[in-house]
């Protein structure tokens, strides 16, 4: 078990390796395994790789990020208007994001998207379109799934994607499937396991929404 001092000199080394933000000041704190991650950066795209790389380090519970984003040149920081237009030009460049069934939303640099979409990859695929979109300030995602398949998704067929999978197959995932919503619970070693278990749900036919209740517990 790693002390308090560990942590947070692993998820500050953590932060330091990642190119985009060696050069980045942004302050870590760790207690009981939940790290705080605070200070600025001068795009939203950093904010939330500061994030992704947190949750990497072994023995990282919980993530509470506090970052601001700062733009540091005019030339960065756009006006609604403008924001809008390059998130719409980015969707129409993505295949993937069905822009006709995505509806965008920007004030004072923030980005609502919502809509209906028929695949959970459709929806990731339009917040990683938002995130590196100079003038982003932060991003809500509140696109729904409401795909037109049947709710046939079984139980048993999710627990064999996950029993596929290398990274959690030898994991006790609880799965429960009801009303298009998938359920999972348990113990898992790292954020990169719970993160890959809940993308294996969300890609069972039938599901609208996965709950991922699955709990990180570090040996």
């Amino acid at each position: 078990m790693k002390t308090d001092s560990q942590l947070q000199q692993d998820v500050m080394a953590e932060l330091q390796w990642e190119p985009m933000l060696c050069a980045t000041e942004i302050g870590v704190s760790a207690k009981n395994g939940v790290i705080t991650l605070t200070g600025s950066v001068d795009c939203y795209a950093k904010k939330q790789e500061a994030e992704d790389a947190a949750k990497k380090v072994a023995g990282v519970k919980v993530v509470i990020e506090k970052i601001e984003v700062k733009y540091a040149n005019s030339w960065a920081s756009k006006d609604d208007g403008e924001i809008a237009d390059e998130v719409v030009n980015s969707f129409n460049l993505n295949w993937e994001i069905p822009t006709e069934k995505v509806k965008v939303t920007v004030e004072k640099g923030w980005v609502t998207l919502e809509g209906q979409v028929e695949w959970d990859f459709q929806r990731i695929a339009a917040k990683k379109a938002v995130k590196n979109l100079m003038g982003v300030l932060g991003v809500s995602d509140n696109i729904t799934i409401t795909s037109e398949a049947a709710n046939t998704s079984e139980k048993s067929d999710i627990e064999r994607a996950i029993a596929r999978n290398w990274s959690v197959a030898d994991k006790k995932i609880g799965v429960k499937v009801a009303n298009h919503l998938a359920t999972l619970t348990g113990t898992v070693d790292s954020w990169y396991q719970k993160d890959e278990a809940g993308r294996l749900a969300a890609n069972a036919p039938g599901v609208w929404k996965v709950e991922n209740e699955l709990v990180v517990e570090y040996s």
